[in-house]
């Protein structure tokens, strides 16, 4: 499981041919426990083979990292909102303020059900295995934002795809310098919220 004819094998089949199955059209049920086949495999590794250990580092620079996220996050905020207002201009905040108890339950639940499996896979796990097959590191990057775009196929959706195109580089550089699961994961919430809470929830498949 640590050759390296095995890990690409692996990323293969984890990060290409399972997303593209997963944008076809067959029974939900079918692709519900194939993804949790492969998450249980993904952990598996993790903790078996790469020892991971699933503890919060006491060293985490807080204070740069989310300096660092609060200027991208008001760079993000200025476009989306731009965006929203010229193409869908009634979705501005609408689900935060029509239905608000809705909006706190999905951005608990967003949070912390779907993007930390999100940066166990598409960070933690494919940093940990791939990191030493690819040495430059502009390259390394590209290549997990590209697999993190090509995750959400399934949406069938070119601008689904540019958005996570580009949060994958920024989550990517970010893990990259950090390590942390949580930092990233804490990063991805934070942008990912405010996409729904700015009007873009339909689009990224966040119930309204």
């Amino acid at each position: 499981m640590t050759s390296v004819k095995y890990r690409f094998s692996e990323f293969f089949i984890i990060f290409i041919i399972v997303p593209v199955l997963f944008s076809l059209h067959f029974n939900a049920w079918v692709k519900l426990v194939v993804g949790l086949m492969g998450f249980v495999y993904i952990v598996f590794v993790l903790l078996k083979i790469e020892k991971l250990k699933f503890k919060i580092a006491p060293n985490l620079k807080w204070q740069p990292f989310l300096k660092e996220a609060f200027l991208k996050l008001l760079l993000i905020a200025l476009i989306t909102y731009v965006f929203v207002y010229f193409t869908n201009k009634d979705a501005l905040f609408n689900v935060m303020i029509t239905k608000p108890k809705l909006w706190v339950v999905i951005l608990f639940v967003y949070s912390f059900f779907s993007v930390y499996p999100q940066e166990l896979i598409f960070r933690t796990f494919f940093f940990k295995r791939y990191k030493e097959l690819i040495s430059n590191k502009s390259l390394f990057i590209f290549i997990n934002a590209v697999v993190f775009s090509l995750g959400h196929i399934f949406f069938r959706n070119t601008l689904v795809l540019v958005l996570t195109f580009l949060g994958g580089l920024l989550f990517a550089y970010t893990y990259y310098y950090t390590k942390s699961t949580l930092l990233v994961s804490v990063e991805h919430a934070i942008y990912g919220c405010w996409l729904f809470t700015v009007g873009m929830g339909d689009m990224l498949g966040f119930p309204s």
